[in-house]
């Protein structure tokens, strides 16, 4: 890798792995796209490590002149596709947004791709990685077995929808065009530079507010917890070593209910931020949300044996370290909070449940 094209690298994930590219490379530079969308932030990328490799471009993946542009300048060689609208609840209330970037923006990037690498791309070393969710494959029962690579896609909500027919169109350009591709498929991510419209960011800082923590339904949703720089290492090491034309799912082997990982984190606070009253007293049970995905997990076999790669985090490490960093960094909560209509959706998303 010397000319990495990150989309999304202002992002939570996508932040995180332009800081953990530029320590793994030492020689290759990022040039970074971003939209700056709500969810985007260049708070996220102050004080990286060797900034002087790391290039950031706002722009839309969905302008093909740009993108067009950006791997003729730079000869690009490799691509890390972040870039997603990834809010369950935000596509519920408004899908149009996760059609035009999750499938036409991948797309868009597909065909610059194409166009810039030709047919030989994998025999020079090119590669084109694609970041998805476990979202694709639906919803488990209980006692089902976990989700391999081979699981039928079964999408529930916009998003979910709008990302596996992205992974289709990364598949049919290996397949079609040769395009030397990969894709992982990972679990609910968490750690520093969360945006706080998410569970775990959500939860620490409304009880700091003392706020309520809405909880949806009865609390007993299950999720597979990945610790974000873990999700890092994995996708670097499927960039490097990865089989062309291969998927890979990537889990943490964490699956709380969703009301556990809420009490461990109010324990933290008390612990860490102790207050007059335990922070689980602020615990809301809200309506639930339509065609909420009961449970998730993860089978993390094949990038196990192939790649060598496990978690390092447990929950219970993970989630200390990340109420630890939101602690230490209530400056980036401060501006990232104060962005305009973040508190508006918040109201719009949690008022009409019940809090």
């Amino acid at each position: 890798m010397r000319n990495v094209l990150v989309t999304g690298g202002a992002g939570f994930i996508g932040s995180n792995f332009v800081r953990y590219l530029l320590k793994a490379e030492p020689d290759a530079r990022v040039f970074n796209l971003d939209a700056l969308t709500y969810a985007g932030s260049l708070e996220n990328l102050k004080d990286l490590p060797d900034a002087s490799r790391h290039t950031f471009i706002q722009g839309d993946i969905c302008d093909a002149g740009l993108i067009g542009k950006l791997f003729q300048e730079h000869q690009i060689d490799s691509v890390v596709h972040f870039a997603a609208e990834s809010h369950v609840d935000r596509s519920i209330l408004g899908p149009a947004p996760f059609i035009q970037t999750n499938i036409v923006g991948t797309f868009t990037l597909l065909e610059a791709a194409r166009q810039a690498w030709g047919a030989d791309g994998s025999t020079r070393g090119m590669r084109f990685h694609h970041v998805s969710t476990d979202e694709v494959f639906g919803s488990l029962d209980a006692s089902d077995s976990a989700f391999t690579e081979s699981t039928p896609y079964e999408p529930r909500s916009p998003y979910s929808a709008s990302k596996a027919s992205s992974d289709h169109l990364v598949r049919a350009y290996f397949h079609t065009y040769g395009l030397p591709v990969t894709i992982t498929n990972c679990s609910n991510n968490y750690g520093p530079y969360q945006y706080p419209e998410k569970l775990i960011p959500l939860m620490i800082l409304n009880a700091l507010r003392g706020k309520p923590l809405p909880v949806y339904g009865d609390g007993k949703q299950i999720r597979d917890w990945l610790f974000v720089e873990d999700h890092c290492e994995a996708i670097y090491l499927v960039l490097k070593n990865g089989r062309l034309g291969e998927t890979y799912n990537i889990g943490g082997g964490n699956q709380p209910y969703n009301i556990d990982l809420v009490n461990e984190t109010c324990s933290i606070l008390d612990e860490l931020k102790p207050s007059t009253t335990s922070y689980s007293e602020l615990i809301a049970h809200v309506t639930d949300r339509p065609g909420h995905d009961r449970r998730y997990a993860m089978d993390i076999t094949k990038i196990r044996n192939e790649l060598g790669w496990t978690p390092r985090h447990d929950i219970e490490s993970g989630l200390r370290a990340t109420v630890q960093w939101y602690l230490a960094h209530m400056d980036w909560v401060e501006v990232i909070m104060k962005q305009e209509g973040f508190s508006d959706w918040l109201d719009k998303n949690y008022a009409r449940r019940g809090t």
